[in-house]
């Protein structure tokens, strides 16, 4: 498979990218490896056999997970660059999941005003979400992505073979955000994807996945900056990083898809009440949600804490609190105003 959006194509296989690295346009490139600790020992090994346009390439190791998404690494990785002689044709290669993927992007668009970068996820969450677009953020003060870029890869490169390297809640944690893609993006797999979660896991055949990233692609090529449809791709996501970040102040996080999970739940929840959605599709999916993670449960005073992050979310405006809801699977409604009282209400439902 190789799909295209503008200049960002997929491939499919670590060899692929390969042949295209050993072209002329990128005679003159040098490579910088960006890895943590856990893709250096399990998934950079396989990159580094396939792919000899990396024979001599520069590395750099930072934190895993949400840790490495700080300005102050971000800052040490372009001092690095500085340092190694990195110029306008450097190219950034991220192995890793969406953390990494966030913050490789973030340094490749600052530095010298927007260098290259490739994608790598060896994360399914990676695959389905953070190496898709061109979304680059930090966090800052907390609240998740609040500096950022959009600063498409040239190349995102899907390599099934490392979701073998995943602990089964990885897996899991990466479905959520599969789950959120095809419910607004497909309503055909709408029913697909009930039979794929079963009480003890579930199981998405590999056509599944590349319809899941097709899906994605075609969503961002109609709104590439993120002005107005590419917004369906928040569902969830609006109480979803509220709830990421009161976990993490807590120490008690959420994984992200885990968070965004929840955060599903109370977005359909919102949709039976404010949008007319079916009754029934909002159990459906806060039923086998449930059976793929313990719910997260607020308290009436733990509300007005995620309150104050949803107030941050970047996607609000005129004061507004803003998330996608759903009239039915695969008719999202972007921008809807909620207010307090409902938001309240949708959390203590968890």
């Amino acid at each position: 498979m190789q799909t295209s959006v503008k200049n960002h194509l997929i491939r499919t296989s670590l060899s692929s990218l390969n042949r295209v690295l050993l072209g002329s346009k990128f005679a003159n490139a040098k490579y910088f490896l960006l890895v943590d600790k856990n893709t250096y020992r399990h998934c950079l090994p396989m990159v580094l056999e396939k792919v000899s346009a990396f024979s001599d390439a520069v590395f750099f190791e930072v934190p895993a997970g949400e840790k490495c998404k700080d300005i102050k690494i971000a800052t040490q990785l372009w001092n690095q660059l500085l340092e190694s002689g990195a110029d306008r044709n450097a190219v950034i290669v991220n192995i890793g999941g969406g953390s990494l993927m966030d913050l490789g992007g973030f340094v490749a668009a600052g530095y010298k005003r927007g260098i290259r970068y490739i994608n790598i996820p060896t994360t399914f969450l990676g695959m389905v979400d953070a190496s898709i677009g061109g979304k680059t953020a930090v966090n800052v003060g907390g609240v998740k992505n609040q500096v950022g870029f959009i600063h498409q890869p040239i190349y995102t490169c899907l390599v099934p073979k490392f979701m073998d390297t995943l602990k089964p809640r990885d897996v899991v944690n990466g479905g959520f955000e599969y789950f959120k893609t095809m419910l607004v993006a497909d309503p055909d797999a709408h029913s697909l994807m009930l039979e794929e979660i079963k009480e003890d896991g579930f199981s998405i055949p590999q056509e599944h996945l590349i319809s899941c990233v097709h899906n994605k692609f075609v969503v961002c090529k109609q709104d590439p900056h993120d002005l107005s449809a590419r917004h369906i791709l928040n569902f969830g996501h609006t109480f979803g990083h509220a709830i990421e970040s009161f976990g993490i102040k807590h120490k008690s996080p959420l994984m992200h898809g885990e968070a965004v999970a929840a955060g599903m739940v109370c977005a359909l929840y919102l949709s039976t009440r404010k949008l007319g959605l079916s009754e029934q599709v909002y159990q459906d999916y806060r039923t086998r949600f449930g059976w793929l993670m313990p719910m997260p449960k607020y308290s009436l005073a733990d509300t007005e804490e995620l309150l104050s992050y949803m107030r941050s979310d970047k996607k609000n405006a005129d004061g507004n609190i803003l998330a996608v809801l759903l009239k039915e699977p695969g008719a999202p409604v972007i921008d809807v105003a909620l207010s307090e009282p409902e938001i309240r209400d949708a959390f203590l439902q968890l």
